[in-house]
């Protein structure tokens, strides 16, 4: 397979990090980042501060960072092929107590921290003529749980699935393919020691480890004939779970 940029954005720990391991691994260029830049340094450093590895600093959310990677990636690497738009927060919190800033938060990291990176990116991909954009969803957006509320969190994740599908129409002439891939409870740090109480929403009834994420992620990014496709990676959570 042909060599690649890869640019993983919230790759300082949990799925972002294994997915940056996984293409670094394989031989591909690999920019990571964080909007913390001492976890991001120790990331660098563990994953061998080699030729192929290259990190930026910044805030998704901020339109300047998305900017600072793409310049990164070409200015070590010479190219920006895939952007894998990992960053984002998640939180729970009932729908009659959410104010507006509340709300704003995840609207802001989630939706236009991925829309104005992947700009970013696309207005490179477009001088390629190529380029992939894979952002991380979740299978929430078409399967609620009760009992669980995260109507905001989830909604600025439903906008990134619909983001997905409209931007695959836009550049799909340019040799352009945008994909999601929507994880279900995968055992990362954010879960601690949790993680496997959640074992019944997936049909499987077990979690997902981070390497069963990148190893799609990685397909996807190497195929050039997947686009507009929201690809579940969730144990069969978005098709239904288990009473028991």
């Amino acid at each position: 397979m042909k060599k690649q940029t890869i640019i993983v954005t919230g790759s300082s720990s949990g799925i972002g990090k294994g997915i940056a391991k996984y293409f670094l691994d394989r031989g591909d260029n690999v920019v990571i980042n964080s909007a913390t830049e001492s976890k991001l340094e120790e990331v660098y450093q563990e994953f061998g501060a080699g030729d192929n590895l290259a990190f930026v600093a910044g805030d998704i959310s901020k339109k300047e960072t998305g900017a600072a990677l793409v310049t990164k990636a070409i200015e070590r690497f010479g190219s920006a092929d895939v952007l894998i738009n990992n960053a984002g927060i998640f939180d729970s919190k009932p729908f009659l107590e959410v104010d507006e800033a509340y709300l704003d938060k995840f609207l802001t990291t989630n939706l236009k921290g991925t829309y104005f990176t992947t700009q970013a990116a696309i207005s490179q991909m477009l001088k390629q003529q190529d380029g992939v954009v894979i952002n991380i969803g979740t299978p929430l957006v078409n399967h609620g749980l009760g009992g669980w509320p995260a109507s905001a969190p989830v909604s600025s994740k439903g906008a990134i699935h619909a983001l997905t599908i409209q931007l695959a129409a836009e550049f799909g002439k340019q040799n352009i393919r945008v994909n999601t891939v929507a994880p279900g409870v995968i055992r990362t740090p954010m879960h601690g020691d949790k993680a496997d109480l959640n074992a019944g929403l997936h049909l499987l009834n077990r979690v997902g480890d981070i390497e069963d994420v990148a190893e799609i992620v990685y397909a996807v990014a190497k195929s050039n004939f997947i686009t507009g496709s929201i690809i579940n990676v969730d144990g069969g959570k978005g098709a239904g779970h288990n009473l028991n």
